[in-house]
């Protein structure tokens, strides 16, 4: 996985006690502290996701001016685990992830592929081993983001071929460190029965990342942003209205945190354009901006029912 890095990391020079080195300027001259910067741009909270991405750039950084200043041979292990509920930016860091492993020359591309079970697992004897090698090969040279991981086996079927596909991961995980970097996902819980009952792949993973559920400010933040990115805007009563909103939802099950924002956010746009064209007549910018308390209020979280997070099945309803 670890190339040369001279054409990543550069400022070793001579000095009075040896070797030294800028390590601001190493960070800077691989471009990571634009990536990190990008991920507190995209990502509201997360302070210790954060936190700990950086600290793994960090020790990158470092292992890789140490092997060029020839104090280490071997290539950190570098397979990780994100642990979370849905909507927590787990595939958004996993792509900064594959970036910073670039940019600090630990792959050779850079790229992310993401996969479920359905991409690994065949549902008969023979395909389960080409689409492992397939998908693989994709990911050759850069990250691999295995999604629900505890699906891959499920110990309950005996014709289930899960284990086939774990078992060339793990085969991968060994004998390509050099070339992929494979990351497990899903809920905490879940993740811990998977790891306790594949002792190989745990010990594999080198770090495991918590990525706990936004707060109801947060949200709030994460609303702002996206309404500021597909230039809507909101008045006190929308704003309120939708705070309600999500204090009803986040009770509710199936809630996706930052995933449940965005849709509901597409629902008060739909129902914004619904309520502009049977109004009719002239439709002003600011109309065509602004999103009301009673895009809002017509959910049916406010008649005690229960959200589906599913836009389409909301038009079908008629709410």
């Amino acid at each position: 996985m670890q190339m040369d890095l001279d054409s990543k990391l550069d400022g070793l020079r001579p000095g009075p006690q040896g070797l030294v080195v800028d390590v601001q300027a190493a960070l800077k001259e691989c471009n990571v502290l634009e990536v990190l910067d990008e991920l507190d741009r995209e990502l509201v909270g997360l302070k210790p996701v954060k936190t700990r991405i950086r600290e793994i750039a960090d020790f990158l950084l470092i292992e890789g001016l140490r092997k060029r200043a020839g104090m280490t041979a071997e290539t950190p292990t570098l397979h990780m685990s994100f642990t979370g509920g849905p909507g927590t930016g787990k595939t958004t860091v996993a792509m900064r992830m594959a970036t910073i492993l670039h940019r600090l020359g630990y792959v050779r591309q850079g790229h992310l592929v993401v996969a479920s079970r359905a991409d690994l697992v065949g549902q008969y004897v023979g395909h389960t081993a080409p689409k492992t090698r397939e998908i693989l090969k994709k990911a050759a040279g850069g990250v691999l983001f295995i999604d629900e991981a505890y699906y891959l086996y499920r110990p309950d079927n005996e014709r289930d071929y899960g284990q086939e596909a774990i078992e060339m991961l793990l085969q991968a995980m060994e004998n390509q460190r050099e070339d992929l970097v494979v990351i497990f996902a899903g809920y905490k819980d879940r993740m811990r029965t998977f790891f306790r009952s594949n002792p190989g792949l745990r010990s594999r993973i080198a770090h495991h990342i918590d990525f706990p559920d936004y707060t109801l400010e947060e949200l709030m933040s994460i609303a702002e942003l996206m309404l500021r990115q597909q230039m809507y805007e909101w008045d006190e009563a929308s704003r309120d209205a939708f705070r309600q909103y999500l204090e009803l939802r986040m009770k509710q099950p199936h809630f996706a945190n930052a995933r449940s924002v965005r849709n509901a956010i597409d629902r008060m746009r739909l129902r914004q354009a619904h309520r502009l064209v049977s109004r009719g007549g002239t439709v002003s910018a600011e109309d065509l901006s602004r999103l009301d308390a009673s895009d809002i209020t017509q959910s049916r979280v406010f008649q005690g029912g229960i959200d589906t997070d599913d836009p389409i099945d909301e038009v079908e309803r008629g709410t």
